[in-house]
Formats: structure tokens, sequence, C-alpha cells
């Protein structure tokens, strides 16, 4: 029982370092909506164009990403594959991670579990908590995660969008990390439904059954 205890404390710390830490004070609520095709869509955009030159998602290939979003495959190689990896290969960065530590303090980690380690909410509200701070390396905090050690790589597009704007961008990005931290979420969300319902309609024979079963008995 001890081991557990630790082993589920240790599962639920934050990751040190590049992107973790941080209070729960300016943490909002995240607008996640799983079954929403094109913010999915939007969201694997944003996360190959601004988050996959650092960060890797070694658990996620390209091709389930097309198959999971309804994104075809030459469509997907052709906007979402920038390298020379093929539409099967695992989603890795190609930054060498010496010199992702040489430059960042530590290297970025690897993204396909960060929604299930942070939350989505965290991820959400990290996305939109950048601030300037002259004092920092990279001229940005974070009202999240303070004194966070990654550059704002999404500040040209906040510069060029009103708020609302970039907050729904920074939403499907979260979404679509959410996605890939679980593929099968969505389809298993979908089926408890399904389930639940069996259970009720299974409920009214057992009912039956047992009243029959238990007239006689005094």
């Amino acid at each position: 029982m001890k081991k557990l205890i630790v082993l589920l404390v240790a599962i639920g710390l934050p990751v040190s370092g590049y992107a973790g830490g941080g209070s729960n004070e300016h943490v909002v609520h995240a607008p996640i909506n799983m079954d929403d095709k094109a913010s999915l869509q939007k969201g694997a955009q944003i996360f190959v164009n601004n988050c996959l030159g650092c960060h890797s998602a070694q658990y996620m290939r390209y091709e389930r990403v097309s198959d999971d979003l309804e994104i075809p495959a030459d469509i997907m190689l052709d906007n979402l594959v920038f390298t020379t990896d093929k539409i099967g290969d695992v989603m890795i960065s190609s930054i060498p991670k010496d010199l992702a530590k040489k430059w960042f303090g530590t290297a970025p980690p690897d993204l396909t579990l960060e929604a299930r380690i942070r939350g989505a909410d965290w991820l959400y509200s990290y996305l939109i908590s950048f601030y300037e701070d002259e004092s920092r390396p990279w001229g940005v905090n974070n009202h999240v995660f303070k004194d966070v050690g990654m550059p704002h790589v999404l500040q040209n597009m906040q510069d060029s969008m009103s708020e609302k704007d970039f907050n729904t961008n920074m939403a499907d990005l979260t979404n679509y990390m959410v996605y890939m931290a679980e593929p099968i979420r969505a389809e298993r969300e979908r089926l408890g439904y399904w389930v639940i319902g069996f259970l009720i309609i299974l409920l009214i024979p057992v009912y039956m059954l047992n009243r029959e079963y238990w007239k006689d008995v005094h």
C-alpha cells in the first residue's frame, strides 16, 4: 500500500524544468470538445507549426492523427509534415536534445502525455498566461508557471490577433493535446453512453425477475 501511495504521488507531481510547476491562482477552465474535428485539426496545425520544432510527441504517429482527425494523408504530408518523415513515423522534434539543453537549460519535455499529467485547464491557462518580464532571459514570464524557461513561441500569433481569437486558438491547441494524450477518449466516452443505456434497459427484466422470484417467499 505504501508503495502504491508513493507511485500515485509521483505521477501527480509536476514535471520540473522546461514547462512545469506554478500555482493554481491563474488556472481557468479550458473549453475542450473532443467531438469538434475542426478544432482538433486547427490544434494539430498549431502544434506542428509552433511546438514540434522543440518538443516531440514520440508516442503519436502522423498516420494516427490523419485517421482520427479525418485529414487526408496527402494533405497531412503536404501541410503537417515538414521533414523527411513518412506518414507512419512518430512525431519527433528535429532539434538535438543536447543543443536544446544548451539553449534552454534543460531539454524540452515530450508533450504526448502532457495533458494527462497537467490537465486541460492547466495547459490552456499556461498558454494564455505569458507576459513581458525583462528580468527573464527570454523577456517573458508566465502567471501559471513562474520563471518558466520556455520562450513565448506564440507571441507573434498573439500580437497579430484579438485576445478572443488568440484564446480560441489556444483552446484548439489544448483540445488537440488532450486528444493526443488519449486518442481513444472520444470513442470511450461515446461507448460509455451505450453501456449505461444497456444497463438501464437490462434493469427492467432483472427487476421483474427479482419480483417474480421473491413473490412467494414470506
